[in-house]
């Protein structure tokens, strides 16, 4: 079942599974930051490089409270991030952590609706707070591309 297909109401096992598949995506996150804030090169990018430092620290934030959230919920957070793609194009990086960022906004407003149908709201309003940030991360990231922030 894909995350676009994924029920409203899940059990407490399977919503550990998809919180652990959100944490993986926190790791990608990370570590594409922390590569692309450092292969962008170029005056055009100086602005935007010094941004990517702080999304990585700011995504290894809500990997730590993803991983406690699945501590909490009596699971084990996951250790492997997805894959990271890596290109020699600047624009290239800075889509694919705009992708990123859409699809992992999609993910937790669907997670916070499980959260909540199985009456975890600390989960959910923890995954608000995240969204935030998420959402400034698009807005950067679009600002970077000088597109508009694409709407899901």
């Amino acid at each position: 079942m894909n995350k676009e297909q994924q029920p409203v109401k899940i059990t407490r096992e399977q919503l550990i599974d998809f919180l652990n598949e959100d944490l993986a995506g926190e790791y990608q996150a990370i570590i594409a930051y922390t590569i692309y804030s450092q292969m962008l090169k170029g005056a055009a990018y100086t602005d935007i490089v010094r941004e990517l430092e702080v999304h990585a620290a700011e995504e290894l934030q809500h990997a730590i409270k993803i991983a406690k959230q699945i501590d909490y919920l009596g699971g084990t957070p996951c250790v492997t991030p997805k894959p990271v793609k890596v290109s020699d194009d600047a624009v290239t990086m800075l889509r694919a952590d705009l992708e990123n960022e859409q699809q992992t906004d999609k993910r937790y407003r669907l997670r916070i609706q499980q959260a909540e149908a199985l009456g975890e709201f600390a989960l959910s309003e923890t995954l608000r707070t995240i969204i935030v940030q998420e959402q400034e991360h698009e807005i950067d990231l679009s600002d970077a591309l000088g597109i508009d922030v694409p709407r899901n």
